[in-house]
């Protein structure tokens, strides 16, 4: 009986240990782009509510430092789009594998977090399935576009799949794999800009005339996409001489990028890193194929969308790629809403016949506002997204 006070002191011990445990869950998170910073900055906030002293370890960017993540690459150095500039950066790419592999070992974490970016997410999930990480994938990648077959992997791979578009738990379970539909975390973001900013008041922090028509320019968060989609999007603004054109600069590109294009139009005003403001005042939109085509839609702006790629890249890709729309909009609604201007059909004088729809009261105009109300209580439907993910990702651990 001696022994017993030891014994009970060694219980208490553990029984401490095991709550500091508890209390440091370990999370590595990996967003490849900028609508993933978004998206998974959220999350990380929805994850704090349940637990105050996770620590996070991630990939991505500014948002999801400003939530406490600490970034080990930011996602400017990771968004390499299409085939070919895709193998021009293979030895990069498969370096900043190797780098990614050694780091989660090393942190060790309770959960790996995948946010889309499926080229360097997939594989990531291999190896941290293989080294016994739970592993959660928040935001399908778009496997239902094409290479099907990946599924496979990520059934093995993936303890939980939470999906966020309408149709994807429905190709998931032609594939056998049961996933949770979570809802879209845009709504909540959206709704929460909504509810504390006013149109005019936006207008007058921006420096915009009230009376003053807006249409917003979004071609994207990458370089190539930039080089690509900007000088044809400024080129179709000679065709509007009394509207003021805004490009949404992202806060990962440099000012002389897009000055080194805007400087020759008197109508383009740039502003960097309010893309929410720009979309909240805008009376249309000319928006590069992405997420932005979704938060362009909730915002319920008129949009024209546009997608350039290099011509081989793009012939590549229309062999591969199996969906019949590029834009969000039109894929989630399963119809052409949103008119979409596509390698060579993205020229000035389409961008200009396709807003000169939709930007004046019309009935394509009012025709698409009622789609995009559609679109929105569709998506409302499935919930709070972060908040339901970071339930999950809580019952997981």
């Amino acid at each position: 009986m001696r022994y017993l006070p030891c014994f009970l002191n060694l219980s208490v011990d553990f029984y401490h240990l095991s709550k500091l445990i508890h209390d440091c869950m370990k999370y590595y998170i990996i967003a490849g782009e900028a609508s993933g910073d978004l998206h998974a900055s959220r999350l990380i906030r929805a994850i704090r509510e349940n637990d105050q002293q996770a620590v996070f370890r991630a990939w991505g960017g500014d948002l999801m430092q400003d939530e406490g993540a600490e970034i080990v690459k930011h996602y400017r150095d990771l968004a390499f789009m299409g085939f070919i500039e895709v193998i021009s950066n293979l030895r990069t790419i498969l370096g900043n594998m190797g780098f990614c592999k050694k780091d989660m070992i090393a942190f060790n974490p309770d959960l790996v977090v995948f946010v889309d970016y499926p080229g360097f997410n997939i594989p990531m999930a291999r190896f941290a399935k293989h080294h016994n990480f739970k592993t959660v994938y928040y935001i399908s990648p778009q496997v239902w576009a094409w290479k099907e077959k990946r599924v496979k992997i990520l059934r093995k791979v993936i303890d939980r799949m939470l999906v966020i578009l309408p149709f994807e738990k429905a190709f998931y379970q032609r594939w056998n794999y049961e996933t949770t539909y979570v809802g879209h975390p845009l709504i909540e973001i959206i709704d929460g800009f909504n509810e504390v900013n006013e149109k005019g008041k936006v207008k007058e922090e921006l420096g915009i005339a009230y009376d003053k028509t807006v249409i917003a320019l979004l071609p994207g968060s990458r370089i190539q996409e930039i080089k690509k989609k900007l000088p044809i999007m400024l080129e179709a603004t000679k065709y509007f001489k009394n509207q003021l054109f805004v490009v949404a600069q992202a806060t990962s590109l440099s000012d002389e990028l897009i000055t080194s294009f805007t400087a020759a139009y008197p109508n383009v005003k740039i502003i960097k890193g309010e893309t929410y403001k720009i979309l909240s005042i805008a009376d249309a939109a000319v928006v590069t194929s992405g997420t932005a085509t979704l938060e362009t839609a909730l915002f319920q702006v008129p949009e024209v969308v546009c997608y350039k790629s290099s011509s081989i890249s793009y012939a590549i890709g229309k062999r591969l790629i199996k969906v019949p729309y590029i834009s969000l909009v039109n894929l989630i609604m399963n119809k052409p809403v949103v008119d979409e201007l596509i390698q060579d059909e993205l020229t000035p004088e389409n961008i200009k016949s396709s807003l000169e729809k939709i930007i004046y009261p019309s009935p394509q105009r009012e025709a698409m506002k009622n789609e995009f109300i559609e679109l929105y209580h569709l998506l409302k439907a499935g919930g709070a997204a972060s908040k339901k993910a970071a339930e999950i990702i809580h019952q997981l651990l």
